[in-house]
């Protein structure tokens, strides 16, 4: 599958700006939304290639949301990337389980991401 459309998930407007422009440089195309409510609008509204998923948000985390969009037949298709400041193993054991296919820790190294999104396609 090639992956063109990114859904970036972060409550950090600094972080949002930092993954949109690293992921438009390479030439995709990105929406982001800012909690787990918008970001189910988003998908909705028109299903992405990609989900880049923060972990600590206000209210739905991104581990629940991982989880809800996992197991959504409607959804299950569409890789999910942990992208997180936790970077205990746990974590990132607890991540894949929730239904994510990868898991990076911030701050994002472009050269990472990039080889990890290819890893996908």
């Amino acid at each position: 599958m090639a992956i063109h459309k990114v859904l970036v998930v972060d409550d950090s407007k600094t972080e949002l700006m930092f993954l949109s422009d690293m992921l438009q440089k390479n030439g995709f195309a990105v929406k982001t939304a800012e909690n787990a409510d918008d970001a189910m609008r988003r998908l909705e509204e028109e299903c992405p290639d990609l989900i880049l998923m923060d972990v600590v948000m206000p209210g739905q985390n991104g581990f629940q949301l991982t989880r809800a969009i996992a197991r959504n037949p409607k959804y299950e298709q569409v890789p999910i990337i942990l992208c997180t400041s936790k970077n205990q193993e746990t974590d990132r054991v607890w991540g894949m389980r929730q239904g994510a296919r990868d898991y990076i820790v911030k701050p994002v190294v472009a050269a990472e991401l990039m080889s990890k999104i290819s890893a996908l396609a």
